[in-house]
C-alpha cells in the first residue's frame, strides 16, 4: 500500500489487484471552504427537516402528505450530505501544515444516490398540493418520477468522466439526461398549466406558480454544473466547484421548494377552515 503525499496519484495495491485512484490535490483553502459549504448544507437540510415537520399538525389532513414528504426529502438529503462529508474529511488529512491525500478516495456517488430518491419525491410533493384526481395524481407521480429517475441514472456515468483529455463520454451523458430533464420542465411549466390556473384563490395560484418556476430555475444549475470539466475548470478547481455549485442547488431546490409547499399547504388548509374552498364544499 503505497501514498505518495506529494503527488496527485494513489496507488492501492494487493496480492489479487492494482487499482488507480487520481485525487485532485486541493489547497488548504479549497479543503477548508468544501468542508464549511457541506457543513452549512448538513445544517441546513437538518433545520429544514425539523422545521416541516413540526408544522405537519397545522396542516390539513388532505396536505399532510405534501409536507411528510418535503421532509422527507430534506431528511434524506441530511443523511447523505452527512456521508459526503465525512468522505471529504477521510480523503484529506492536515500534514505539517499542509492538506495532502489520506489514500482514501472522495465518494460523490452519495449524491447520486440522494437525487435518486429525493429527485422523484420531490416532484410528487408538487402534485400532491395540485387540483387533480387520484388518477391524475398516480399519473403525473408515476410519469415524472420515472422520467426523474431515468435523468439521474443517465447522468450518473458521465460524471465519472474526469480525463481532461477525452471529456468526450460526459458530453453524451450530459445530452442523455437532459432528454428526460426537458421532458420534466415541460410538464410542470406547460402540462400543469391548466390545473395551476384552476386555483381559485389567487394566493395560492401564486404560490404554486412560483413553486413551479423556482424548481425548474435551480434545477437549471445542476446541468451547468455539471459541465464544469468541460468549460475548462481543471483538477482541484473542477472537484471543489461542482461540490459548492450542487451544494448550492440542492440548498435551493430542496430546502427552497420545501419552504414554499409548506407556505401553498398553510393557504391551502387555511381556506379549508374558513369555507372557500372546493375541498371544504365537498367537506360539507
Amino acid at each position: 500500500f503505497h501514498i505518495p503525499c506529494n503527488d496527485t496519484t494513489i496507488i492501492l495495491e494487493s496480492k489479487n489487484y492494482r487499482r488507480k485512484f487520481k485525487m485532485s490535490a486541493v489547497t488548504a483553502n479549497q479543503f477548508n471552504l468544501t468542508y464549511d459549504v457541506l457543513s452549512f448544507s448538513l445544517a441546513t437540510m437538518m433545520a429544514t427537516t425539523i422545521f416541516l415537520w413540526m408544522r405537519v399538525p397545522s396542516c390539513a389532513d388532505r396536505y399532510k402528505s405534501a409536507l411528510i414528504i418535503s421532509g422527507l426529502v430534506t431528511f434524506i438529503a441530511a443523511y447523505h450530505y452527512m456521508r459526503i462529508f465525512n468522505s471529504w474529511t477521510e480523503a484529506y488529512a492536515w500534514s505539517d501544515g499542509a492538506i495532502v491525500a489520506t489514500g482514501v478516495p472522495f465518494n460523490d456517488a452519495y449524491r447520486y444516490m440522494d437525487w435518486l430518491l429525493t429527485v422523484p419525491l420531490l416532484l410528487i410533493e408538487i402534485i400532491l398540493v395540485m387540483k387533480l384526481s387520484a388518477e391524475e395524481t398516480t399519473s403525473k407521480a408515476i410519469s415524472l418520477g420515472s422520467a426523474s429517475a431515468l435523468m439521474i441514472i443517465i447522468g450518473y456515468p458521465g460524471e465519472l468522466f474526469r480525463d481532461e483529455d477525452d471529456l468526450t463520454p460526459r458530453y453524451f451523458y450530459w445530452a442523455g439526461a437532459m432528454i428526460p430533464f426537458l421532458y420534466i420542465v415541460k410538464e410542470l411549466l406547460v402540462g400543469l398549466r391548466d390545473v395551476t390556473e384552476s386555483e381559485e384563490d389567487p394566493k395560492t395560484r401564486g404560490l404554486i406558480k412560483m413553486t413551479q418556476i423556482w424548481t425548474v430555475i435551480s434545477w437549471c444549475t445542476y446541468p451547468i454544473v455539471y459541465l464544469f470539466p468541460m468549460l475548462g475548470i481543471t483538477g482541484a478547481n473542477a472537484t471543489v466547484g461542482i461540490q459548492l455549485g450542487y451544494s448550492v442547488s440542492d440548498i435551493i431546490s430542496k430546502c427552497g421548494v420545501g419552504l414554499l409547499i409548506y407556505q401553498v399547504t398553510m393557504a391551502k388548509s387555511a381556506a379549508i377552515k374558513s369555507g372557500n374552498s372546493d375541498e371544504a364544499r365537498l367537506l360539507n
